[in-house]
């Protein structure tokens, strides 16, 4: 018996009949040898963490556009920390860790440069719009690995797609992901706000704050806890009614005076119009694509629309901006 073999029959004996396991995968879209080490999960999960896109992530916008300071969360620490919180609830339920870190990882690699501003954007002007999710799954699916993807599994990119807040995950793991995702951003967008100082924790709507905590420690203890509660030996992944309405109201409240309007989204517009203008310059330029992007059109037949989408979207904040001003700044010269 393999060492996969040994860690397959590991998961029947130790997890939850609601896990989902790694042999009864649904598979990938194009058939491989299984690994002699690594569940097809476990094998899903290394693959993200060694993609272009991923590392991408380190310089891309969270929320708050071109902070001044070390200490301001990325598209990528996000990332990190709904794995570590989506992991805790995962592993305290006895469903897979593999699994849920694998979506975890993997949910926003199509985000876009400067956040969702630069989402928000893309759908706008985007002949058959944008959506960061279903770019995501573009992206394991088609863009990875110079168009051939990474090939995971059915249940991570289901996971992947169904992460926003209307998602329906087929699995409890993705379940968690999608809880997981708004835990981390309420609390560490608070945190990030707090240091930017836009508002102080007594300016939190005490309404919310009695019910989930009176800081970022304990909101983030008293939502995990919650969840775990009631969830334990349930077929399903849930919150008690008052934790979420909680959850919730405290959401809208941070869309209300952080995510819209903010001293830290000033940039907000400037940003947006980088993005339409490098958009509206390569439809217009379609040759001036990177090769690899022409390529794909050719051979995918796919659109001009979609693939000058494709090329925007994986920028990072830096790149987008380095891009912009070689064609749009004019350069100094001197005379020969």
């Amino acid at each position: 018996m393999s060492i996969r073999e040994e860690l397959e029959e590991m998961e029947y004996q130790t997890l939850s009949p609601y896990a989902s396991f790694s042999r009864e995968t649904r598979g990938r879209d194009r058939k491989e040898s299984l690994c002699d080490i690594r569940p097809e999960y476990q094998r899903d999960r290394d693959r993200i963490i060694h993609c272009k896109s991923f590392r991408r992530l380190k310089h891309k916008t969270q929320v708050f556009l071109a902070p001044e300071g070390d200490h301001y969360r990325t598209r990528l620490t996000h990332t990190l920390e709904v794995s570590q919180i989506a992991r805790t609830i995962a592993k305290s339920l006895k469903l897979n860790e593999s699994l849920t870190e694998a979506i975890a990882l993997s949910h926003d690699l199509g985000h876009t440069p400067f956040g969702h501003s630069g989402e928000y954007i893309l759908d706008q002007i985007s002949e058959k719009g944008f959506s960061h999710y279903k770019q995501s799954v573009r992206v394991v699916e088609v863009l990875e690995k110079n168009g051939k993807g990474l090939n995971l599994t059915w249940e991570v990119r289901d996971g992947i797609l169904n992460h926003r807040t209307s998602g329906h995950p087929s699995t409890l793991e993705g379940a968690i992901v999608r809880y997981s995702d708004k835990i981390a951003y309420i609390n560490h967008d608070i945190d990030d706000a707090i240091r930017a100082r836009i508002f102080e924790e007594k300016d939190l709507p005490k309404e919310y704050t009695q019910v989930l905590g009176g800081n970022v420690r304990d909101r983030l203890n008293n939502m995990i806890h919650d969840i775990i509660n009631s969830s334990c030996g349930r077929p399903e992944i849930v919150m008690s009614p008052d934790m979420e309405a909680a959850m919730q109201g405290l959401r809208k409240w941070m869309f209300a005076n952080v995510y819209s309007g903010s001293v830290a989204k000033a940039e907000e517009k400037k940003a947006q119009q980088l993005v339409e203008m490098l958009y509206h310059y390569y439809m217009d330029h379609e040759d001036k694509l990177p090769e690899e992007y022409l390529r794909m059109k050719a051979e995918r037949g796919e659109t001009k629309d979609r693939v000058v989408c494709d090329y925007i979207a994986g920028m990072t904040d830096h790149y987008a901006i380095a891009m912009f001003e070689e064609l749009f700044v004019p350069k100094s010269w001197k005379p020969l």
